[in-house]
């Protein structure tokens, strides 16, 4: 079973759908129970790093998901990726902290957000194609780098430590290849 975190902000029906097309059951919660009994935990989410935060914290849910991250496949995806850094400058707030680095706006001659196909670069086979991003915030870090995209700058488009992954585009939203490395995240990423 696929848990995916309900704090009220995310793009659940599309990567719900996503999910089930690739086979696997999900439940949209944030019931501790049911949480717990979930093979894989997703955290989706559109928007504001600090509303996201103000949420998962009103409705008690940091403490539960610090303790999930230490036994559990734990996937972010978009806003979701950025809550498992360390603190974002946007609305100066601390994240989950479950990787080190923060988030920064994306400063660019290019227009912000990064909205659109861009293509993904990594060392690992297969994650070399066009998926779909939209933000205007992105990871800064060095470590657990994945696969990268260029936006006249390098935005971090992959990361993983251990079991924690993070995908900052939509993968439900990038065809059958973002279906493939959805799958590939759900099965344990890139090891």
């Amino acid at each position: 079973m696929i848990a995916i975190v309900d704090y009220g902000l995310g793009n659940i029906a599309n990567l719900t759908n996503a999910i089930r097309f690739l086979g696997y059951e999900t439940i949209l919660t944030h019931d501790e129970e049911e949480l717990r009994k979930a093979d894989v935990i997703v955290l989706p989410g559109v928007g504001h790093f600090k509303d996201a935060m103000d949420r998962i914290d009103a409705i008690g849910l940091r403490e539960l998901l610090t303790d999930l991250e230490k036994t559990k496949p734990f996937i972010g995806i978009c806003l979701g990726m950025q809550l498992l850094f360390q603190h974002s400058e946007e609305g100066d707030v601390d994240g989950l902290g479950f990787l080190p680095g923060e988030v920064k706006y994306i400063v660019s001659d290019l227009p912000v957000p990064h909205l659109g196909w861009n293509n993904l670069h990594s060392s690992y086979p297969g994650l070399d194609k066009d998926v779909y991003f939209i933000h205007s915030y992105k990871v800064v870090t060095d470590e657990n780098v994945v696969a990268t995209a260029d936006y006249g700058q390098e935005i971090v488009a992959i990361v993983q430590k251990d079991n924690v992954i993070g995908i900052q585009f939509h993968p439900e939203k990038s065809g059958d290849y973002g279906l493939e490395i959805l799958n590939q995240a759900l099965q344990g990423g890139w090891k």
